[in-house]
């Protein structure tokens, strides 16, 4: 009886500091510091600028689209480093497979024939996300590009293509809250409830850095 006491408190106790952890944001994505150094004496949004800039610009005005949103982007997902790194999402990768294996009909646009001939290891990629912008590898496949291609030194140029085919027209239409949600979380920002974001704030942080952008194109 003692032991059922004791567990049902520790139970209790685990619970209410969880509680406070999501509450406060304490589990969520730090929120990038201006002020803080990361590679090159530079801090993220600096990065972002240095390593960018210029080729964002140029993409930006190809595609007409707004370059503050596209460097606040490469903020949000790679701190604006030139080597970004990648990540693997395990649950998109059981999905790809179940589809090559003929276990679900499709993958978002992707279907059955789109990966007969994939690999385990090819799935893999395509499972993975790469780029300045994150892309994940299957993107490529709406692309007619390769894997390589969007995590290759061509990587910023596709990622900018496919913001643009994807959901350009929110950002044209200046709906960048729902062009933030949609790139992390597939949709645009749900009129009634939380964020569906891996991180609570990043939408929130994407227009606070489009902010400083634009404040600094104003100044050049």
């Amino acid at each position: 009886m003692r032991f059922r006491h004791f567990l049902l408190a520790f139970l209790l106790t685990v619970l209410t500091i969880s509680v406070y952890m999501l509450s406060t944001g304490r589990w969520s994505s730090p929120v990038v510091d201006v002020n803080a150094p990361f590679t090159l004496g530079l801090n993220a949004l600096e990065l972002a600028e240095h390593n960018y800039g210029d080729d964002v610009r140029e993409y930006a005005q190809k595609f007409d689209l707004p370059a503050e949103y596209l460097l606040a982007l490469i903020v949000l997902e790679c701190s604006g480093e030139a080597s970004p790194g990648s990540r693997f999402e395990k649950g998109v990768y059981e999905k790809l497979v179940a589809l090559r294996d003929g276990k679900r009909k499709k993958f978002e646009q992707i279907r059955q024939g789109d990966l007969a001939d994939a690999s385990d290891e090819s799935l893999k990629n395509l499972a993975t996300s790469w780029g300045p912008f994150q892309l994940m590898g299957y993107k490529c496949l709406g692309l007619d590009v390769e894997v390589s291609d969007i995590r290759g030194s061509d990587a910023l140029y596709h990622g900018v293509r496919w913001i643009n085919e994807e959901y350009g027209r929110m950002l044209r239409n200046k709906h960048f809250k729902d062009a933030f949600h949609y790139h992390n979380a597939g949709s645009r920002y749900p009129l009634i409830g939380k964020p569906r974001t891996h991180d609570p704030n990043y939408v929130s942080n994407g227009l606070r850095y489009m902010e400083y952008f634009k404040k600094e194109m104003v100044q050049e």
